[in-house]
């Protein structure tokens, strides 16, 4: 009689674990994705900005040496990622190959100017410091004009802040709900131990030496749901690249990294809090108090 209660009793706390274990993964699934969403938002700010062109037009008159002493300057100088001369005969390519048609058939000569092309760090792509670096440009005499596409850069500057505090305060609303949730399922999981638990106290087993079991086995469940939860990030990353077709450049491989940790992390912290407190809750009650909870 005795074996067969065992066995009907081992499913049921088998599938109370299985069933906390997926409710788990999905609440650290939802925490994770919004974290990635962050971190994509902020990795497509960097691309972006870093991807704006500085042109700086140069005159026709320009001598070899005013052109070197420019680029000089602008590779030595901390705020250029990449700089890239584009002479008067490469700009013709350049706009034959992208609008079809040469200006200098019916021009009779080539009106378009060398270039300078400069890409910016992203902490020197906002409009403040591309003013300091024009007004740093005008010393150098033979430059035309400084072209720089400052409504496009204030325009993601502005959504990327809001987007990013939009998703912030989501992250933060989901951290509280699921440290609700991995609580409660916690709980109940611990539930149907309550009277063992109580029964160990009595016979003087110490808080610790109750509590330490559950920790590990809290813990176990907690990175088996952040491991789940991680599969499904993958999945929906590995969809949106190749659905979609949006590259690596968007979702770096770091930011899934840091994701990850933060989801494992999550998992097992808030798993092992919860345990902690639960358990302490059934140590603190009396045994007649088990029975009307």
């Amino acid at each position: 009689m005795r074996k067969e209660k065992i066995k009907l009793t081992k499913p049921g706390f088998l599938n109370i674990h299985l069933t906390s274990t997926i409710s788990m993964s999905l609440v650290l699934f939802l925490v994770g994705l919004v974290f990635l969403l962050l971190f994509v938002a902020r990795d497509m700010s960097t691309f972006v900005k870093e991807n704006i062109n500085l042109s700086i037009i140069l005159d026709d008159q320009i001598g070899k040496q005013d052109e070197q002493r420019i680029e000089k300057y602008l590779t030595a100088s901390p705020f250029a990622k990449t700089v890239e001369y584009i002479s008067k005969a490469d700009a013709l390519k350049d706009h034959i190959s992208s609008l079809g048609e040469n200006p200098q058939e019916f021009l009779g000569y080539n009106p378009l100017k060398a270039s300078i092309e400069v890409k910016l760090h992203e902490a020197y792509a906002n409009n403040d410091s591309v003013s300091k670096i024009q007004s740093k440009l005008k010393s150098f005499s033979n430059i035309n004009r400084i072209v720089y596409q400052k409504d496009v850069v204030s325009l993601v500057n502005e959504n990327v802040k809001k987007v990013s505090l939009i998703l912030l305060g989501l992250a933060v609303v989901l951290l509280f709900v699921s440290i609700a949730l991995i609580n409660n399922t916690i709980r109940i999981t611990l539930y149907s131990n309550r009277f063992l638990i109580n029964t160990m106290k009595l016979v003087g087993a110490t808080p610790w030496f109750i509590r330490k079991p559950y920790l590990v086995s809290s813990i176990i469940n907690g990175l088996i749901a952040a491991a789940l939860s991680i599969v499904l990030l993958m999945g929906v990353v590995y969809f949106v690249q190749f659905e979609f077709g949006i590259s690596g450049v968007l979702i770096h491989s770091i930011s899934f990294i840091i994701v990850a940790f933060i989801v494992i992390l999550s998992g097992a912290l808030l798993s092992a809090i919860s345990s902690y407190f639960a358990v302490g809750k059934y140590l603190k009650m009396h045994s007649n108090d088990m029975f009307f909870i």
